[in-house]
């Protein structure tokens, strides 16, 4: 399992939309596979899980996105899981750890634009 937490700044619906589009084009075998959102007041969360293929573990990973928001103040929480074939311990990490890392680049690429 990897992990990846961000404090940012901006527009909740158009870092969300930036996000869900990067990940999709990310990968050939990214799919969306579900999400949830939750308003209460000027807070808001969007939860989105996320698939693909990894070549390299030759199996599934999946990412799971939660955007917590209030005003212009963002929380990123990203974590993957999946990738290893072992059956009582990880033995490959390296799908999850490149699903994360694209996301990463992805969060980057955008505070670079803003």
């Amino acid at each position: 399992m990897a992990r990846y937490e961000r404090c940012l700044r901006g527009d909740f619906d158009s870092l969300l939309e930036q996000l869900h589009n990067g990940i999709l084009d990310g990968s050939v075998s990214a799919s969306y596979e579900d999400g949830s959102d939750y308003v209460n007041g000027d807070v808001r969360c969007a939860v989105r899980v996320y698939e693909r293929f990894s070549y390299v573990g030759n199996n599934r990973v999946s990412l799971n996105l939660t955007l917590l928001g209030k005003g212009e103040e963002i929380f990123l929480s990203a974590i993957t899981a999946g990738g290893s074939q072992a059956v009582f311990f990880k033995l490959n990490t390296f799908g999850e750890e490149a699903f994360l890392d694209k996301l990463v680049e992805l969060v980057e690429d955008l505070e670079t634009e803003a």
